[in-house]
């Protein structure tokens, strides 16, 4: 899976101050405000679905979603008045102007075109006094948008989520479901049984794997499997989200079965039927977490333009939009359901941890968020080091550390990351997803599945303190050649067992990649899943930009990914630590 190094206290989840409102006012009539929660009927023109998603004394976060219900046109501009002195501070997926209380948004280029029927999505937040209403009327390229007007007796709107209340953290005081397949695999090897009990995420990493691939469980196999794990007791079930069009566009090892135009078979044949299922009311009793999308959007930051570390796939990714519309037509469709709890992948400390990453990948994050009628209350939490092996916690230097007046920023290993470990970035950048417009009750999950780093070679203290480098390597945990190898690693370890709510703002440790489950092949081997060969999964290759040109320090010997890979389980099991 794509990753990259530098290219040069529990929480109560507070329900939504405001919802969402239909407004439409009859053209030529006096305009009139939708109250929140209800909707109109559509005429001829535009509909616009305005929504404050949160505001307080101070400002307000608010997502529009146009929709064009006349002829085709390909340039919009949608202009509104605020009421009540709002000034917009921060716009995405439009350009906004405001003169006085005139408010003008106008495409963003990539969405442009609005066919009859299609709609555009954009937000932004604002400067205000808590009492933000729903603009009285709305204008699409200068003609008003014209509708029905609204009174109690319209019928909701059919794309809002039904009524239900998620919990705060949907892990606390709750079983997490064991995969019967990845628990057989486990306790089929020796000394497995040790871990076979242990709860991983289920991969629906294609279109076959919803009814199930090759004679498999299928997504409700796994549901129904599930409630019989249940019981009278509460019950997670992990889900992982993974088939976007162009899939892991700077790693061949996971490119997926959809090439980057096919958006829409993403959204139909694979999203719409997830969706489907755990919309079902036999389900409903189910805390069902969905992990969206590993490894996609940070590449849009990192792995395209002119990054040393560009690669023409992700070029096309970032250019054709698919990532954003795919991430965010999947939490908008999958958010619906009242027990579903959606977590968009973060990358990890080691691929983002970067000044000129850090940022920019939170607001490609919050553009996702609000694409395709999504909005930030579709995203419970973010995941982090999913599939990945960075450290926990490096307890043998910090970030602060300098020797002999050189800091810690300044190693080879640390390479001016302002972060040492998954779990100081997972809680820092949980603060900048907050500050970007995200809720500020989200959680983290940080994916401990092989972070472990134990056995023999895992360092008791600091390193020497002949120079910064010889202080940072010797007493890193952390043992891989470099922060960018991603691929079956040498010498990596089973980390934290699953637990809910181990520190401020983290709702779970968890083994989202299921041990043992190869993250490429160490050669080509012919599959019909579209997965290709990296060269980051062959134990001789001498890295490339994404690794500073490092060895890859792989396993040899490993299949295709997600394939089952002995060695590298007996591998985690030796390393790991807490030690079995």
């Amino acid at each position: 899976m794509s990753r990259t190094s530098r290219t040069t206290m529990r929480r109560s989840r507070a329900a939504l101050i405001a919802a969402g409102a239909l407004v439409a006012a009859a053209a030529g009539s006096a305009a009139a405000a939708v109250p929140f929660g209800s909707s109109a009927a559509a005429a001829a023109g535009c509909t616009v679905d305005y929504k404050i998603q949160n505001q307080w004394n101070g400002g307000l976060t608010a997502s529009v979603s146009v929709t064009n219900n006349g002829a085709a046109v390909n340039g919009w501009t949608l202009e509104w008045v605020f009421a009540n002195g709002e000034k917009v501070s921060q716009g995405w997926n439009s350009t906004i102007t405001q003169s006085g209380s005139a408010v003008t948004a106008k495409d963003a280029g990539y969405n442009a075109s609005l066919s009859t029927g299609g709609s555009a999505t954009f937000g932004f937040n604002a400067t205000g006094n808590g009492n933000s209403t729903v603009p009285a009327t709305f204008k699409l390229n200068g003609v008003t948008c014209n509708g029905d007007t609204p009174g109690p007796t319209d019928p909701p709107d059919p794309t809002d989520p039904p009524t239900g209340e998620k919990v705060d953290n949907p892990y606390a005081n709750a079983k997490v479901y064991v995969n019967p397949e990845w628990s057989a695999n486990a306790a089929a090897e020796p000394g497995g049984s040790r871990i076979a009990d242990q709860p991983t995420g289920v991969w629906l990493d294609r279109i076959a794997a919803i009814e199930g691939a090759n004679g498999g469980m299928g997504l409700r196999d796994h549901l129904d499997e599930a409630l019989e794990q249940k019981g009278d007791g509460e019950l997670v079930v992990q889900l992982v989200i993974y088939n976007l069009p162009g899939r892991d566009c700077a790693a061949l090892a996971s490119n997926g079965e959809l090439g980057p135009t096919e958006i829409g078979r993403y959204k139909t044949e694979y999203i719409d039927p997830i969706a489907a299922i755990l919309s079902d009311e036999k389900y409903a009793d189910l805390r069902i977490v969905t992990t969206v999308e590993i490894d996609s959007l940070p590449n849009l930051v990192t792995n395209a333009g002119s990054r040393p570390t560009a690669t023409p796939n992700c070029d096309v990714m970032k250019a054709n939009g698919n990532y954003v519309k795919g991430v965010g037509y999947a939490l908008n469709k999958l958010g619906d359901a009242p027990n579903v709890y959606n977590y968009i992948d973060a990358g990890h400390h080691g691929w983002i941890g970067w000044d000129d990453n850090f940022g920019a990948s939170a607001d490609v994050f919050h553009q996702a968020a609000t694409a395709e009628g999504a909005t930030v209350s579709d995203v419970h939490g973010f995941i982090t080091n999913t599939a990945n092996y960075s450290a926990l916690k490096e307890e043998n230097f910090s970030i602060n550390d300098s020797v002999n007046g050189t800091s810690v920023r300044q190693s080879k290993w640390v390479d001016w990351n302002r972060y040492t470990d998954e779990l100081s970035f997972a809680q820092a950048f949980r603060n900048k997803l907050v500050s970007v417009g995200f809720k500020s009750d989200i959680g983290m999950l940080i994916d401990t599945s092989r972070n472990g780093w134990g056995g023999a070679n895992r360092p008791s203290g600091p390193g020497a303190g002949t120079s910064v480098d010889t202080y940072v390597d010797g007493g890193r945990y952390d043992r891989r050649i470099h922060l960018g190898n991603w691929c079956n690693q040498s010498g990596a370890g089973l980390g934290e067992r699953p637990q809910a709510a181990p520190e401020a703002g983290i709702d779970a440790y968890v083994w989202m990649k299921p041990p043992g489950e190869s993250d490429g092949s160490s050669k080509a081997i012919p599959n019909d899943e579209g997965k290709g060969f990296d060269r980051m999964c062959d134990p001789t290759y001498g890295g490339n930009a994404r690794n500073n040109n490092n060895p890859s320090g792989a396993l040899p010997d490993a299949p295709v990914s997600g394939k089952w890979f002995s060695a590298q389980f007996q591998e985690l099991m030796k390393n790991a630590h807490p030690a079995l």
